[in-house]
């Protein structure tokens, strides 16, 4: 299926790897150019090299996220380079395990700045750009939204903001026929996903308890699978969906728990 998106331009924060790099990687394919915007040095050297030397496009902004005056310089970098901007991706965010009995008020709201806050901000600096083309926005939750997970209350809170953000900008931005939606992972291997695996005393054995309770194929999702929802949902083949959350999860979060019994 061709998702018309040959030529138009995407930021994708966190862009240089797992569920990010999938996307961005997904855009590529696509004949899309994609904005890495993340922290990664390496990875964004490395995954920019890889686009290029294939044929593709993109461009590779290194920064600290959250920062309003970065994501408004990176917007503009954007639009300076290649001319327009057609949608972003909210990605960059990570589990950090603050809990209510394991953290303290100020690491809380320390994780709700690092997860949250850069949402918001790179959203309303493409605002602009995204009205001209009537653009998309996708952000990337989690399944600790819906589910909690016990341990980590400023990610879940974060990422609980997310998905109320993406119903409100949904009603906000129709006007100007700009579309929002969201896409909720649960159990999927990225590299911070593989070294909180690792943490356990015996992590194979953990893993397995893990697969074994997502329902379809009792496997973990790929950051190809989140990667190609995500693409279909910036593209105008989804031109009439928004204000949705769409989970890309093997059914882990609606099937009854009882299936797996």
């Amino acid at each position: 299926m061709d998702l018309h998106l040959k030529n138009k331009v995407f930021i994708v924060t966190g862009g240089a790897k797992g569920i990010g790099e999938g996307i961005v990687l997904e855009l590529v394919k696509e004949g899309a150019i994609p904005v890495i915007l993340g922290r990664s040095k390496e990875a964004g050297i490395d995954i920019e090299k890889k686009i290029k030397e294939g044929g593709g496009k993109c461009l590779n902004i290194m920064a600290e996220l959250p920062n309003p005056e970065i994501c408004k310089e990176a917007v503009q970098k954007t639009v300076d380079t290649f001319g327009a901007l057609h949608g972003i991706v909210n990605n960059a965010g990570v589990n950090d395990g603050v809990g209510l009995d394991s953290g303290s008020p100020e690491a809380f709201k320390k994780s709700v700045i690092t997860n949250l806050l850069h949402y918001y901000d790179l959203a309303h600096y493409a605002l602009p750009h995204l009205k001209k083309t009537k653009g998309s926005i996708v952000n990337i939750s989690s399944k600790t939204a819906i589910t909690g997970q016990g341990g980590t209350s400023g990610y879940a809170a974060s990422k609980g903001a997310q998905l109320a953000l993406t119903r409100e900008w949904a009603v906000e931005l129709a006007q100007y026929g700009i579309r929002v939606n969201a896409v909720v992972p649960a159990e999927v291997m990225t590299p911070q996903y593989e070294r909180w695996i690792n943490s356990f005393d015996d992590s194979e054995r953990s893993l397995a308890q893990i697969t074994d309770r997502i329902p379809l194929e009792k496997r973990m999702t790929t950051s190809e699978e989140i990667a190609a929802a995500t693409v279909f949902l910036l593209s105008s083949r989804s031109s009439h969906t928004t204000g949705q959350w769409l989970f890309v999860d093997g059914g882990y979060v609606h099937f009854d728990r009882a299936y797996n019994r």
